[in-house]
């Protein structure tokens, strides 16, 4: 089922008729109340864009990519190629496969492509700034949330056909730049940067070398699902460990990524399959490298991890420091902001203390004597002096214990807490995504 924001509706209806969005908004709590909740909020936009006449669902052909909503079929769609991601092995116990993916954009977003098995060689040859067409695309949400458009068995793919033109692609949304201790689990496109502390071995699997799917072995023969081959290759994948200083995470580096980690080729590591890692590794350690990629929460050991579709060594010093300066500069900003904001809260709930005195002397003026009511007769003006300069001098009652507490505040201290990082233990496992 299609599902279609509320808001989206709105929007709509209020570009293809004279109501204003507010206008609209009226409307559909008038549907409401009159199918006394028997409908969603989402049901009385439907009828009311019925009603006025207004096409809430585009036709799925030749969409842009703001257009796209999940649930759609028959989606045809064009795009520039933005980034290519590298082809992964899956086994599961339900299924075995392959799947890859790419992103393309437009003048109004980027999506990503995602094709399966046989279809992940329709983009084995792709690169940035190619054309793309899509034709009989499925659009689907992932569990992040992302809009998708994904390749079936009817899908077609068209790479750089004649006459197609994407002018005016949108820029790719530059990846969050996040400390480990602010990783979630569920981010997508982030950026972390950190110093390797642990480096594993990479770990070879068999996979047939025409499809690149994950294959196994039983008996001396190797199957791909139930079909034997003849000839076998080999993929791997490199477990290693990074600290920034403020949390350590497993980094999952797939073919492509422990290629660049290592910064060798495919065949060097294959060559080196039976022999050792050490002179890598130990290259590799202590070494500060950045990585743009994902999230993703391992439930067997109850921690996060990432994998990265890019490796970066030596990040640019320069690029760097302007980092830490702009972020040096907004944290003075907003520590001057919550600053002057406390400074005006506490003078609002201060009351000057001439102004008390004021109101005692204005009291004390104002009450009248016994004899005043009685005779009416005249004080002395110097009685009056002496009474007043009796009243000024007197203490104003808790002064002493005001002062105390305000003393008392000042000499609070902050106290730091100091955090050690837990011992890291080299783990057998390989998990795919």
């Amino acid at each position: 089922m299609i599902k279609i924001p509320v808001e989206t509706i709105i929007e709509k209806i209020s570009a293809n008729t004279d109501l204003s969005p507010s206008d609209v908004r009226a409307k559909i709590d008038t549907k409401l109340k009159q199918l006394s909740g028997l409908i969603s909020e989402e049901g009385a936009a439907h009828i009311v864009a019925n009603e006025l006449g207004v096409k809430v669902l585009a036709d799925p052909g030749n969409l842009k990519i703001k257009d796209i909503l999940p649930g759609m079929r028959n989606v045809n769609i064009a795009g520039k190629v933005i980034n290519v991601y590298e082809i992964r092995e899956f086994n599961t116990p339900n299924r075995s496969g392959k799947v890859g993916s790419f992103l393309i954009g437009d003048e109004t977003g980027s999506l990503r492509i995602v094709c399966w098995n046989d279809k992940t060689a329709l983009m084995q040859n792709l690169k940035k700034e190619d054309i793309v067409k899509i034709e009989v695309g499925y659009s689907k949400e992932s569990n992040i949330g992302r809009k998708e458009v994904h390749l079936g068995d009817k899908s077609k793919l068209s790479v750089n056909p004649e006459g197609l033109k994407v002018e005016g692609v949108r820029q790719f949304e530059k990846a969050d730049r996040k400390k480990l201790s602010e990783l979630t689990g569920n981010e997508n496109n982030v950026e972390i940067m950190g110093t390797v502390v642990q480096v594993f071995d990479p770990k070879f699997f068999t996979v047939d070398p025409e499809t690149g799917r994950k294959v196994v072995e039983k008996n001396g023969t190797y199957y791909l699902n139930d079909k034997p081959i003849e000839k076998m290759g080999y993929s791997y994948v490199t477990n290693i460990f990074v600290d920034d200083g403020t949390e350590n995470i497993r980094v999952v580096c797939w073919k492509n990524q422990t290629q660049r980690l290592f910064n060798v080729k495919d065949e060097e590591i294959l060559a080196n399959r039976e022999g050792s890692f050490e002179d890598m590794k130990n290259e590799l350690l202590g070494n500060i490298v950045k990585f743009v990629g994902r999230t993703t929460k391992n439930q067997m050991f109850d921690r996060i991890e990432f994998v990265p579709n890019l490796v970066i060594l030596n990040p640019d010093p320069k690029e760097e420091l302007a980092r830490l300066e702009k972020e040096k500069v907004e944290v003075v900003q907003k520590e001057e902001l919550v600053s002057q904001e406390a400074k005006e809260t506490a003078s609002e709930n201060v009351e000057p203390k001439e102004n008390v005195e004021n109101v005692q002397e204005t009291k004390v003026a104002e009450s009248p004597t016994e004899n005043s009511q009685t005779n009416n007769q005249e004080i002395p003006v110097s009685d009056n002096v002496e009474k007043t300069k009796s009243i000024q001098s007197t203490p104003t009652e808790n002064s002493e214990s005001e002062t105390t507490k305000e003393e008392t505040k000042k000499e609070d201290s902050e106290e730091e807490d100091l955090m050690s990082l837990d011992d890291l233990e080299e783990l057998d496992d390989l998990e795919e995504e």
